[in-house]
Protein backbone atom coordinates (compact mmCIF):
# COMPACT_ATOMS: atom_id res chain seq x y z
CA UNK A 1 0.00 0.00 0.00
CA UNK A 2 1.07 3.17 -1.06
CA UNK A 3 0.03 6.62 0.43
CA UNK A 4 0.39 9.83 -1.66
CA UNK A 5 0.88 12.83 -0.62
CA UNK A 6 2.82 16.45 -1.33
CA UNK A 7 4.35 19.16 0.31
CA UNK A 8 1.95 21.62 1.64
CA UNK A 9 2.25 25.58 1.49
CA UNK A 10 -1.02 26.24 2.57
CA UNK A 11 -1.84 27.87 6.31
CA UNK A 12 -2.10 25.34 8.58
CA UNK A 13 -3.70 27.73 11.24
CA UNK A 14 -6.75 25.24 13.33
CA UNK A 15 -5.05 22.35 13.55
CA UNK A 16 -3.49 21.31 16.50
CA UNK A 17 -1.69 18.07 17.84
CA UNK A 18 -3.63 14.68 17.42
CA UNK A 19 -1.01 12.30 17.60
CA UNK A 20 2.80 11.22 18.46
CA UNK A 21 5.18 9.71 16.46
CA UNK A 22 8.57 7.91 17.49
CA UNK A 23 10.49 7.35 14.50
CA UNK A 24 14.55 9.43 13.62
CA UNK A 25 14.53 12.20 12.11
CA UNK A 26 16.52 10.55 9.22
CA UNK A 27 13.44 8.17 8.82
CA UNK A 28 11.54 11.71 8.36
CA UNK A 29 13.61 13.05 6.05
CA UNK A 30 14.13 9.73 4.04
CA UNK A 31 9.86 9.39 3.62
CA UNK A 32 9.06 13.16 3.62
CA UNK A 33 11.96 15.00 2.46
CA UNK A 34 13.90 17.86 4.39
CA UNK A 35 11.62 19.40 6.86
CA UNK A 36 10.81 23.20 6.69
CA UNK A 37 11.99 25.50 9.23
CA UNK A 38 10.10 25.73 12.34
CA UNK A 39 8.89 28.75 14.35
CA UNK A 40 12.57 29.19 15.91
CA UNK A 41 11.21 28.83 19.19
CA UNK A 42 9.32 25.75 20.65
CA UNK A 43 9.73 23.99 16.91
CA UNK A 44 12.73 23.60 14.86
CA UNK A 45 11.41 21.22 12.13
CA UNK A 46 8.09 20.87 10.59
CA UNK A 47 6.96 19.09 7.71
CA UNK A 48 3.34 20.03 6.14
CA UNK A 49 1.41 17.24 4.15
CA UNK A 50 -1.37 17.28 2.08
CA UNK A 51 -2.37 13.64 1.49
CA UNK A 52 -4.24 12.38 -1.88
CA UNK A 53 -7.66 12.01 0.22
CA UNK A 54 -6.87 15.86 0.82
CA UNK A 55 -6.09 15.14 4.32
CA UNK A 56 -3.59 17.78 5.60
CA UNK A 57 -1.22 16.46 8.38
CA UNK A 58 1.91 18.40 9.93
CA UNK A 59 4.86 16.40 12.19
CA UNK A 60 6.84 18.59 14.06
CA UNK A 61 9.28 18.60 17.12
CA UNK A 62 7.56 20.48 20.38
CA UNK A 63 9.67 22.06 22.96
CA UNK A 64 12.33 19.36 22.67
CA UNK A 65 15.01 20.46 20.52
CA UNK A 66 17.98 23.51 21.82
CA UNK A 67 16.47 26.27 19.92
CA UNK A 68 13.74 25.85 22.64
CA UNK A 69 15.96 24.85 25.90
CA UNK A 70 19.70 25.24 24.74
CA UNK A 71 20.50 23.60 27.90
CA UNK A 72 18.71 20.63 28.16
CA UNK A 73 17.30 20.12 24.17
CA UNK A 74 18.38 17.71 21.95
CA UNK A 75 19.56 18.34 18.26
CA UNK A 76 17.39 17.89 15.85
CA UNK A 77 18.79 15.17 14.47
CA UNK A 78 18.49 13.08 17.42
CA UNK A 79 15.08 13.64 17.91
CA UNK A 80 12.63 10.45 17.83
CA UNK A 81 9.18 12.33 19.53
CA UNK A 82 7.50 13.74 16.85
CA UNK A 83 4.23 15.67 16.91
CA UNK A 84 1.24 14.78 14.62
CA UNK A 85 -1.15 17.65 14.03
CA UNK A 86 -4.05 18.07 11.66
CA UNK A 87 -7.76 18.78 11.92
CA UNK A 88 -9.59 17.21 14.31
CA UNK A 89 -12.39 16.11 11.98
CA UNK A 90 -9.74 14.09 10.08
CA UNK A 91 -7.47 12.42 12.71
CA UNK A 92 -8.39 8.92 12.09
CA UNK A 93 -7.41 9.49 8.74
CA UNK A 94 -4.15 12.01 9.12
CA UNK A 95 -3.01 9.13 11.87
CA UNK A 96 -3.21 6.32 9.21
CA UNK A 97 -1.78 8.30 6.45
CA UNK A 98 1.16 9.35 8.48
CA UNK A 99 1.75 5.83 9.76
CA UNK A 100 1.24 3.98 6.30
CA UNK A 101 3.88 6.48 4.90
CA UNK A 102 6.48 5.92 7.32
CA UNK A 103 5.90 2.34 7.90
CA UNK A 104 5.21 1.75 3.92
CA UNK A 105 8.83 3.17 3.10
CA UNK A 106 10.00 0.86 5.79
CA UNK A 107 9.01 -2.12 4.15
CA UNK A 108 6.67 -3.10 7.18
CA UNK A 109 3.64 -2.45 6.22
CA UNK A 110 3.31 -4.94 3.32
CA UNK A 111 3.65 -7.40 5.67
CA UNK A 112 0.93 -5.72 7.79
CA UNK A 113 -1.60 -4.26 5.43
CA UNK A 114 -2.56 -7.32 2.47
CA UNK A 115 -5.46 -5.44 0.89
CA UNK A 116 -6.48 -1.60 1.80
CA UNK A 117 -9.78 -2.94 3.56
CA UNK A 118 -8.36 -2.91 7.17
CA UNK A 119 -9.74 -0.46 8.91
CA UNK A 120 -7.93 1.69 11.92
Amino acid sequence: MIIKFKRYKGSVVGTSLIGEIDVSYKQLVKVFGKPDKGDGYKTEAEWRLKFEDGTIATIYDYKSSKTYDPEYGLPVEEIRDWHIGGFPEDKSKILRNVYVAILGKKGIIKKIFQEEKFLW
